[in-house]
């Protein structure tokens, strides 16, 4: 049903006329070259406290923190600029960033869309840029979170935040600290069938979770050799521990309990400076130095013994990167650099079966990448309403292996990328992608691990290669009704060296490179304004996608999905804002149910997670105060995992048994209270 009113709602918006689609400029006040700038007038309506909560209000926009986890720094980039920079760091999420800037002190925002002069799109086709007012602003902000659970348990969110700005001069600091638990605090069942369907085990499973993190950050921004200079700093803990008690209730089998410890230390040094090179020109430089330890111990009891697993792992990351940028006109504008980074992962683990060491492949290993990349685009718009970009990177990458397993290898990489925006009307806009992406090996996937709740270890693939693909996009945006959009998306893409578990010698297995495939992907969205419908200040935001996949198994030999990818994902929200934004509420439910499948040599795992529903209220009795009631998982969803699991390799062995399992967590109570000064 609500497929089917999305696309009723598309063909209604393809035959609206175009003046009623204009108004997105007007009430914008959209510039030229496809920037669309909303100041604070358009969001006076929703009182906003933070830049955050601007972002979230663009009309058909949806923010993108990028990957942290990327080695470099050219792949993490999210989809916000501040002031025309992203900031220099990588550990801090982009949302985090953004709640400490204050509405109060936010001039505009753009919305750039195919390209605008003197922007770094960071390879995306839209990207939003928060200009900060010059003046001198002075926030203070503390916020009392907790989150609260029908068994009276309360998880504490603490957060502060003081900053200065005033025009390129800033300081700012930032406190954050939380005990809290996640979705892995559950009840629920476990049931096993044998090959016939008849019930072996039946058992109540009791989960439990807890964790604990503080993070804390500094950061210092002013003039420096005629240009700007940001230094960041961030520094956190992290502790999370976890026990999976299951009961039998019937059939044969014991009791067992399984228990898993983790803590790691992170901090993080970034530095970016940038200048004016003339009128035309300008050089960037940045650069970032992470480190990071882990610990972690596993283990699992039952009548018939122990088994135990541990790791130990130190991880580190330094980057080089210099971005030279120049727009000899208004109609072409080139960019050039290189980017140098080093990254290492040392670790060790370590399993044993009732206090036995069973050997690993792989178990001590220190992987070590050096790696290099050079780039250059050149951006032309021959006419206003059409902007090619065409860019070529270059990727060098040197790893070693020692340890368990010594090996160097050397990959180079050329990813090519074409893209061309065409507005062929002020409220309309198509844009194509052509471009070669080149996934980054995990460095865990180097190293044994384990799951023990599973009895499952995996072996370290020192011979993995990253996954690589030829992707073609094309995106189709209209905009109406001031505030309304919508956008379908369609892509296709050939892959080579697909990532997924292959079988190692001696009966284990691991992640590895399973041959080619292609996939599919097609997305509706849509950003409704509800004034015309006699709800002002209100708004509805859909999405629907569908994804297709084609891969050859490597055990059966017969044509599969990707394993854990999604057939259909599904979203709606609503929300309004009353009383020129003192008073908000609103929801947002999932819609459909996430269905995966994942194959591995033993067994196919299928997971299932029912939608979720959240409502939220929030009250502005004061300016500076911000009172917020969030109810989540009001429809108390249930995950599912079906577990096929086999006598041996799946594609000569019988089936040994199904294993059904799934778990609700229960709903739950986030209270907010924000307070500047």
């Amino acid at each position: 049903m609500i497929t089917r009113a999305l696309l009723l709602a598309t063909s209604a918006m393809l035959v609206m006329p175009h003046g009623a689609a204009a108004q997105t400029v007007d009430a914008a006040g959209a510039s030229q070259q496809g920037v669309l700038v909303f100041t604070p007038d358009f969001f006076a309506s929703s009182s906003p406290n933070t830049a955050l909560d601007m972002i979230g209000r663009l009309p058909g926009f949806g923010l993108d923190s990028g990957d942290n986890d990327t080695r470099g720094f050219a792949g993490a980039a999210g989809n916000v600029l501040i002031d025309g920079d992203r900031p220099a760091t990588k550990s801090e999420e982009l949302d985090s960033v953004l709640r400490r800037i204050s509405a109060d002190s936010v001039e505009r925002i753009e919305l750039i869309r195919g390209g605008a002069p003197g922007i770094d799109m960071q390879g995306r086709a839209v990207i939003a840029n928060v200009v900060l007012k010059r003046t001198v602003q002075i926030e203070r902000v503390v916020e009392l979170n907790s989150y609260l659970y029908p068994d009276g348990y309360l998880g504490p969110l603490l957060k502060g935040s003081w900053s200065r700005r005033e025009g390129d001069d800033q300081l700012e600091a930032s406190f954050s600290a939380s005990s809290d638990r996640t979705g892995q605090t559950a009840t629920g069942y476990r049931r096993r069938f044998d090959a016939a369907g008849n019930v072996t085990q039946d058992a109540d499973l009791d989960l439990w979770d807890r964790y604990r993190n503080v993070e804390a950050t500094v950061g210092w921004q002013g003039r420096v050799g005629g240009g700007k200079l940001r230094i960041t700093g961030v520094g956190g803990w992290f502790e999370t521990a976890n026990t999976i008690d299951t009961r039998i209730v019937s059939g044969a089998g014991s009791d067992e309990l399984s228990t898993g410890d983790f803590s790691s230390v992170e901090g993080e040094v970034g530095a970016n400076w940038s200048r004016p090179l003339g009128q035309r020109a300008e050089i960037e430089l940045i650069g970032l130095q992470t480190y990071e330890t882990e610990d972690s111990l596993s283990g699992s009891r039952n009548a018939g013994g122990r088994s135990d697993f541990g790791s130990d792992a130190t991880a580190g990351e330094s980057i080089a990167r210099a971005v030279l940028r120049f727009r000899p006109n208004d109609r072409w504008a080139w960019e050039g650099g290189g980017e140098a980074a080093y990254n290492f992962l040392d670790s060790t683990t370590t399993y044993a079966e009732d206090g036995v060491p069973v050997p690993l492949p792989s178990a001590s290993v220190k992987v070590e990448e050096l790696r290099g990349e050079a780039f250059g685009q050149a951006t032309w718009r021959p006419d206003p309403r059409l902007t090619v970009e065409a860019a070529l990177r270059v990727e060098v990458s040197d790893i070693r292996q020692s340890g368990d397993s010594d090996l160097s290898r050397t990959f180079v990489y050329p990813k090519p990328r074409l893209q061309l925006t065409w507005t062929p009307i002020a409220n309309q806009q198509v844009r194509l992608r052509l471009e070669r992406e080149v996934g980054q090996l995990d460095f865990e996937d180097f190293v044994a691990s384990a799951d023990v709740d599973l009895n499952q270890v995996e072996g370290g693939n020192p011979e993995l290669e990253p996954e690589k693909s030829w992707i073609v996009e094309a995106v189709y945006e209209r905009r109406f009704w001031g505030e309304g959009v919508l956008t379908l998306t369609a892509s296709h893409r050939e892959w080579e060296d697909i990532v997924d578990v292959i079988p190692l010698v001696g009966g284990f297995e691991a992640v590895g490179n399973i041959g080619s495939g292609t996939s599919d992907f097609q997305q509706i969205q849509l950003a409704l304004p509800l004034d015309r419908f006699g709800l002002p200040n209100a708004r509805f935001n859909g999405r629907y996608s569908w994804d297709q996949s084609s891969v050859i198994d490597p055990l059966t030999g017969e044509t599969r999905r990707f394993s854990g990818q999604l057939a259909n994902g599904c979203g709606v929200s609503f929300d309004q804002d009353l009383r020129g934004g003192r008073w908000s509420y609103g929801g947002h439910h999932g819609c459909n149910v996430d269905d995966s499948l994942q194959y591995r040599i033993r067994e196919v795992r299928r997971t299932e997670t029912d939608p979720d529903l959240t409502f939220f209220v929030q009250w502005k009795p004061r300016p500076e105060l911000t009172l917020r009631f969030d109810a989540g998982n009001a429809s108390d969803l249930e995950r599912r995992r079906t577990r096929f699991v086999y006598a041996g390799p799946r594609d000569s062995s019988p089936l040994a048994f199904r294993e059904d399992r799934g778990t609700r967590q229960g709903p739950f109570v986030f209270l907010q209270a924000r307070r500047t000064f």
